[in-house]
């Protein structure tokens, strides 16, 4: 479904005007049960995140600043961003970039900026009582027509190395294997008492939104990506939030050559919330339509269109985006279990 419940509704209106709701207070509304709640999310350089921390303007040090009521409780007295104790996050993305740890800024692209994670993880942490691990797993410059293509979308050889087809969609899979089958090593805190996997956050788009044939295509590729990675996961209606690369807002120029293809992929990334259309969807994959949080590049630390400009809060309101919706798939039906 494309998620409307009135929090995601606040968190579009409040995109809108340039605030954010306050998500500080979020009572745990799911009771624990001893299990490791685990999520995973994935998609290219959107997914890894260059959501600014430090400098002016657009950063989260600004934001901060000049919101506090809104963003004033991720950070500490002394203004540091908050640490989480009850998220986990494990990023396998990069060789030379491993890293885990609590949840708190710092798992985007550096050390210096965040990604969809951290809305996200902020989201449904607030939410259950057990503790929650985030698998993240994301990759600048690869595109769901190849990169991620999934084996039901076309008969390919078995991928070897980076490059070849289907390779970051089996990358997401080795990970997901790896992380689950040694939970002690990557999250210590483990009790020990099992783990479920809960759902799955993708945000993805640029590479196949720059070509045509790719564009054609994006819908029925990401129907094939959604029900392999369920299949392989062994998981049947494993929840999946799936958030448009709405860069360029809602005012790209008429005269914009590339206006048609941008538009016609984010109707494409949302069509499988359309439960009229992909009724075997209805109630277990949300979109979220990012266009409203589009910012100037006069509010932006940077000119990079393809990266959001670099704006914190763009970034963040992603995440919390994806994050409301993946409550509402999980608190409206039964958790999936493995």
């Amino acid at each position: 479904m494309f998620y409307k419940q009135s929090s995601i509704i606040a968190l579009l209106l409040a995109a809108a005007l340039g605030s954010a709701p306050d998500v500080s207070a979020a009572p745990k509304t799911c009771p624990a049960d001893g299990k490791l709640k685990i999520f995973i999310v994935s998609g290219q350089s959107n997914m890894v995140g260059f959501g600014q921390l430090a400098g002016s303007p657009g950063t989260m040090e600004t934001y901060v600043k000049s919101n506090p009521k809104d963003y004033g409780h991720l950070v500490d007295k002394a203004g540091k961003p908050v640490v989480r104790d009850d998220v986990w996050i494990v990023n396998l993305s990069y060789e030379d970039k491993k890293k885990q740890g609590w949840l708190t800024t710092g798992y985007g692209a550096s050390d210096g900026h965040i990604g969809p994670e951290y809305g996200f993880g902020l989201m449904v942490g607030d939410y259950y009582e057990d503790p929650v691990l985030i698998i993240k797993s994301a990759w600048g410059g690869r595109s769901l027509s190849h990169n991620f293509l999934s084996p039901r979308a076309k008969d390919y050889p078995k991928p070897e190395k980076d490059g070849d087809a289907g390779f970051q969609y089996a990358e997401v899979l080795r990970h997901v294997k790896e992380i689950t089958g040694n939970l002690k090593k990557y999250f210590p805190g483990y009790s020990g008492k099992g783990f479920e996997i809960i759902g799955f956050g993708w945000h993805q788009g640029w590479n196949d939104r720059i070509s045509q044939p790719a564009v054609d295509v994006y819908e029925g590729n990401m129907v094939n990506f959604v029900k392999d990675m369920r299949k392989d996961l062994g998981i049947a209606n494993l929840p999946f939030v799936i958030a448009n690369t709405g860069m360029g807002g809602w005012d790209i120029p008429e005269t914009a050559r590339y206006k048609k293809k941008v538009e016609k992929l984010m109707v494409a990334q949302l069509a499988l919330a359309d439960a009229k259309k992909h009724p075997e969807f209805k109630g277990n994959v949300a979109g979220v339509e990012t266009r409203g949080f589009q910012r100037s590049q006069e509010e932006s630390p940077s000119r990079q269109d393809y990266h959001w400009l670099r704006n914190w809060e763009t970034f963040y309101l992603i995440g919390t985006g994806m994050g409301d919706a993946m409550v509402g798939l999980v608190d409206d039906g039964d958790s999936p279990s493995r």
